[in-house]
């Protein structure tokens, strides 16, 4: 695909993913919500594919999670967040739920326990899209901490 091309639909993506967000989280959460983009490259072992994903993950301060991803150019069958650091794999601490094709929430109060928390704060979040083709993970992104 056109880089360009590419570049537009990653940014109308994104901006539909924060709209669809805005309609189930407070201001706070928006204010303090990161873009994020998921790609193949990094899963591990990374994942050859032309699928990637956007979506916004809100974390505040009192642990709660609001979080939306949209998969695209896949079919994806989960997504979560799960507590890693880059280049390494852990365990599921958020499920989202699917609420359409592609599309995935966290579910209503969601929230960290204190060590997923600190986990959060140094950079060891990291939310992945599953597929059949991929069912330990086809695209990644991993969450900064705030």
């Amino acid at each position: 695909m056109h880089s360009t091309k590419r570049k537009l639909i990653v940014a109308l993506a994104v901006a539909s993913s924060a709209a669809m967000l805005g309609s189930c989280a407070s201001i706070q959460y928006k204010e303090s919500g990161q873009q994020i983009i998921l790609y193949g490259s990094n899963e591990v072992p990374p994942v050859t594919t032309s699928a990637y994903g956007t979506g916004t993950v809100n974390i505040s301060a009192d642990r709660r999670v609001v979080a939306t991803v949209n998969a695209l150019y896949m079919t994806a069958t989960a997504a979560h967040i799960h507590e890693g650091a880059a280049g390494s794999n852990g365990p599921v601490i958020v499920p989202f739920t699917k609420i359409s094709d592609n599309v995935f929430v966290a579910p209503e109060g969601a929230k960290l326990t204190d060590a997923q928390y600190a986990s959060y704060k140094g950079g060891n979040l990291y939310v992945n899209v599953h597929s059949a083709k991929n069912p330990g993970g086809e695209v990644r992104a991993q969450i900064v901490g705030r």
